[in-house]
């Protein structure tokens, strides 16, 4: 499938690598794009603040720099302290403009101001997006890498990460609740529950026609790159922060 005219040329992406068991498979621009708004519902600044002595942005800009796989990593920010630290670190940045700095703002419209800048300013138009939200730091380098080598291996059109779930779910209808995902009558033991995953927010990984297609993160042929579920923590809140710390102190 040849990408799309709006950038007026075509391109074949799993054509543009050689055999992944081999040493030499990477031919492909990659980029990683790292959302770090000023602005956070729950925690002021959160994308500054320590965990283990580190500001939480440094947790994914490294992860991301240190990457075998990643050409160019992204910082998108409005914000001027989190643009001076994500300079200080060696990212590139992507100055967000405030109609996409908004809590009601999307992930798609940052990621597709960042590929509109590229092309305006640079004519640099990416194969592959690597999404990575610093609201998971305990996601580290060997994941992203894995997780890209799976995505090429597989040639999936985008992959997220998650974790593998043995929890029984219920929604709520109204003022009663009716089971998701097993029949209540036929309970199975939750150790037999088999590929079933929760998202966790720490990786999406989308190539560019994908993306261009459908506007959002994850479509086509979906994969998924399962993480163990202690590296999943999503911090929202100050406890959430409480318990990466917590990790962090018990596994450097």
């Amino acid at each position: 499938m040849g990408i799309q005219d709006y950038f007026g040329y075509q391109l074949n992406y799993w054509d543009r690598y050689l055999d992944i068991n081999q040493s030499e498979f990477y031919v492909m621009k990659i980029i990683s794009i790292i959302p770090a708004r000023g602005g956070s519902k729950g925690i002021n600044l959160k994308n500054l603040r320590k965990i283990s002595k580190k500001p939480l942005l440094d947790y994914t800009v490294d992860s991301s720099l240190k990457s075998k796989f990643i050409d160019r990593t992204f910082v998108s920010s409005d914000h001027p302290d989190i643009i001076n630290r994500a300079k200080k670190l060696n990212a590139e940045i992507i100055i967000r403009p405030k109609k996409f700095s908004t809590n009601s703002a999307s992930i798609e419209s940052v990621i597709q101001h960042c590929l509109d800048h590229l092309k305006k300013y640079e004519n640099y138009v990416p194969d592959i997006i690597v999404l990575l939200q610093n609201t998971t730091p305990l996601r580290n380098t060997e994941h992203i890498d894995k997780a890209i080598k799976k995505f090429l291996k597989m040639k999936y059109d985008s992959l997220l990460s998650g974790f593998s779930s043995h929890y029984f779910l219920w929604k709520k209808i109204n003022e009663h609740i009716i089971p998701e995902n097993y029949n209540p009558k036929k309970r199975p033991n939750r150790q037999k529950f088999k590929n079933q995953f929760i998202e966790n927010g720490a990786i999406y990984i989308t190539n560019f026609i994908a993306f261009q297609k459908s506007k959002c993160r994850i479509s086509g042929k979906i994969g998924i790159y399962e993480m163990p579920e202690e590296y999943s923590i999503d911090i929202d809140t100050n406890q959430d922060l409480k318990k990466a710390r917590n990790f962090l102190k018990k596994n450097l």
